[in-house]
C-alpha cells in the first residue's frame, strides 16, 4: 500500500473483492455487501480508477465517476482473466488514454471478448485466460471497422 501511494502517473487498480477486503482493512462480506462504496473507497484511498472485479464489474474514479459494466460472464472467474485485464488497461494507458477511459474501455472490452467466446462455444466453462486477447483482438477490430 505505501508504495502505491508513492507512485506518480495515472493509475488503475484491478482487485477481486477479496484483494480488495485486505486493501481497505474490512472483510470480503463487507465489500460485497455494498460494492459500490468499496469501488468508491478504494478510488479515493489510492487516488486511482478502482476496478472492482466481480459479477457486476464496478468502476469507480478518484472524484466520484462510477460505472457498472454490462458485459462478461461466469467463464471470467477463472485464474489469469484478471491478468488479462490489467493488460490491457495497461496497454490503453500505454496509448496514452486518460485512466477513466482506459479503465471502462478495457473492462468493457474483457468482457466482451468473454461474451463472444461463449457465443462462438467457448466456455464459460473451461474458458482460459490465453483465450482472451485474440477474442479481444476481434471484438476491438469489430468497433473499429464498424466505425
Amino acid at each position: 500500500q505505501a508504495r502505491l501511494a508513492r507512485r506518480q502517473g495515472e493509475t488503475i487498480v484491478t482487485p477481486h473483492p477479496l484483494e480488495a477486503a485486505r486493501l481497505l482493512g474490512i472483510g470480503a462480506a463487507e465489500v460485497q455487501a455494498d460494492r459500490m462504496k468499496a469501488a468508491r473507497d478504494l478510488a479515493r484511498r489510492f487516488n486511482a480508477v478502482a476496478v472492482l472485479k466481480g459479477s457486476g464489474t464496478v468502476i469507480a474514479a478518484q472524484e466520484g465517476c462510477m460505472a457498472l459494466n454490462p458485459t462478461g460472464n461466469p467463464g471470467l472467474a477463472t485464474g489469469g482473466t484478471g491478468d488479462v485485464l490489467a493488460g490491457v488497461c495497461g496497454a490503453l494507458l500505454a496509448q496514452g488514454w486518460p485512466a477513466w477511459e482506459a479503465a471502462v474501455g478495457a473492462v468493457w472490452l474483457h468482457g466482451a471478448a468473454a461474451d463472444r467466446l461463449v457465443e462462438e462455444g467457448v466456455g464459460p466453462i473451461g474458458m482460459t485466460a490465453g483465450e482472451l486477447p485474440a477474442a479481444i483482438r476481434k471484438v476491438l477490430n469489430g468497433l473499429v471497422s464498424a466505425r
